[in-house]
């Protein structure tokens, strides 16, 4: 691929339009159209640009998201979905939550090309990763292998299996023997799903089982300006250790990078050896985060 090819922006895919609903603080439900269901989900529960509705009455999470055709489709439906009456909304809102809650799994070597196709969608049409070429075959392979090395894959699929977004994390800084208890951690979200709330019960998970098996600091790089990832990082505890200015050049512009830091284990004691957790206690993790999950949307 030639500096010319990396340099041109891509044709981007259509913006995905949705109607969705949202859940206001007392219970009611505020219905919208949008063709970009992150941002208005973020504007909505923070009133920074939501409509009247939720800044009145608060809105506190997406209830349902529904993919349109196109920003007409989207438009009659959210027409559509103001003419229903609160129980017939409930009941979308209870389907589209048995649909979609995160269930969380561990990925082994067959979830690798599905994993492949969100990070891959990245490659093509985003910053989030200075990637240019797709990644397949044995690069994938060797890819995933190191990926497992580390500790666990996390998948997060739906009641009916898609794959929603995945976590992982790699060795920090290549080899070198000093920087055995760090790792490098990520998160990739399937752009479908990007507003569902999938990608921090991945990333909790990861982070736990990354502490028990004696890291002692997770580190994310993030494309920088990426403030979607910027806060879902401080939400989960994450801190800004510096960032790097126009170091990285992918589709006509240059891009920085920031370093965020996540503390697993604190003191200066010598640290143990970094080992991989058994089986049983694998599954009580992911049993646990689980039912955190489950708990949480009952």
């Amino acid at each position: 691929m030639s500096g010319a090819e990396v340099a041109r922006p891509p044709v981007q895919p259509a913006p995905l339009c949705w109607a969705y609903l949202m859940r206001c603080r007392g219970g009611s439900l505020y219905a919208g159209w949008t063709n970009d269901l992150p941002h208005r989900a973020f504007a909505h529960k923070t009133g920074q640009g939501g409509a009247k509705y939720t800044k009145a009455f608060g809105a506190a999470r997406l209830a349902y998201a529904e993919l349109c055709a196109g920003q007409s489709d989207a438009m009659r439906r959210e027409a559509a979905l103001k003419k229903l009456s609160k129980a017939q909304k409930e009941a979308l809102c209870a389907g589209w939550a048995r649909e979609y809650t995160p269930r969380l799994g561990y990925a082994g070597p067959g979830d690798a090309a599905e994993i492949a196709q969100i990070y891959n969608w990245y490659v093509a049409y985003g910053t989030a990763t200075f990637r240019f070429a797709p990644l397949a075959g044995q690069e994938l392979a060797d890819w995933f292998a190191a990926a497992q090395a580390v500790g666990p894959v996390i998948t997060v699929r739906s009641r009916s299996g898609r794959l929603m977004a995945f976590a992982c994390a790699h060795p920090w800084r290549g080899a070198w023997e000093a920087y055995q208890w760090d790792v490098e951690t990520t998160v990739y979200t399937a752009p479908e799903f990007r507003a569902f709330g999938v990608a921090g019960p991945a990333y909790r998970l990861l982070l736990g089982a990354l502490a028990e098996m004696g890291y002692w600091n997770a580190y994310a790089v993030l494309a920088d300006p990426n403030p979607e990832s910027e806060r879902f990082h401080e939400r989960l505890g994450f801190v800004c250790e510096g960032r790097n200015p126009r170091c990285g050049f992918k589709f006509g512009r240059w891009l920085g990078i920031s370093t965020w830091r996540y503390v697993l284990h604190r003191g200066k004691k010598a640290p143990e050896p970094v080992a991989m957790l058994p089986a049983h206690r694998q599954a009580q993790l992911l049993q646990a985060a689980q039912n955190a999950i489950d708990e949480k949307t009952v």
